[in-house]
């Protein structure tokens, strides 16, 4: 027993060197990094991840947008990020049974669309503030190419024009698990990311913003 004490501790402890070894973003904590760490691991290895780091400030406020078509999309962001994300996600599933230590823990920003989604907005400011990384899906929900339009939400332009930050838009491709979410994470893809040039939408228009926006995640329709 004392032997197989040891040898799981050890095993325990290089894993966790590896992870750590393998993390690209400081968040804060050794063992978030080693999450970190382990996310990468697991996306570039078991997804065959294809990317290039999102091209974001090494400090400062940002925004990260993408399309969104199952739960390993967020995985994927971290992947390819070299900066902590702060998530902005349906508070149904912030409260999904056994997993909200861990989207506290990364920072996320549950949001309650039935009735105060602004509140949501407000911490997200208050994260802006502080030089974070926001992400979110504009599509705030699972929307795959084959859907019938959705119009995008717009506190993405209100929070990027608040701070006069920009925004990074990103599409993902190649996720096997397509309309899923716990299950895509298991289920083995090609996943790819393309990143496109920060968009600045301090003297736009929002509507016109947000159709950049539209155009870099969703593609040709």
């Amino acid at each position: 027993m004392a032997v197989f004490s040891a040898v799981s501790l050890l095993v325990l402890l290089v894993a966790t060197a590896v992870c750590l070894r393998a993390s690209e973003a400081d968040w804060g904590r050794w063992w978030r990094n080693a999450l970190d760490g382990l996310v990468r691991l697991f996306c570039n290895y078991f997804h065959r991840f294809q990317s290039q780091p999102i091209p974001l400030p090494e400090r400062g406020p940002a925004l990260v947008v993408s399309n969104h078509v199952s739960g390993l999309d967020p995985l994927l962001l971290i992947t390819a990020s070299r900066r902590p994300l702060r998530f902005l996600i349906a508070e149904e599933e912030y409260n999904r049974f056994g997993l909200t230590w861990l989207f506290r823990a990364a920072g996320c920003i549950p949001v309650d669309r039935g009735r105060r989604p602004d509140i949501a907005l407000i911490q997200a400011r208050r994260a802006l503030e502080q030089g974070e990384v926001i992400a979110l899906f504009p599509h705030g929900k699972i929307h795959l190419d084959s859907d019938p339009p959705r119009k995008l939400k717009g506190g993405v332009v209100k929070l990027a024009q608040w701070h006069n930050c920009p925004i990074f838009p990103v599409r993902l491709d190649g996720i096997r698990g397509e309309g899923r979410t716990v299950s895509a994470v298991m289920m083995r893809s090609h996943a790819r990311l393309r990143s496109f040039p920060p968009l600045h939408c301090a003297s736009q228009s929002p509507e016109h913003c947000l159709e950049q926006v539209r155009e870099c995640i969703e593609g040709e329709r």
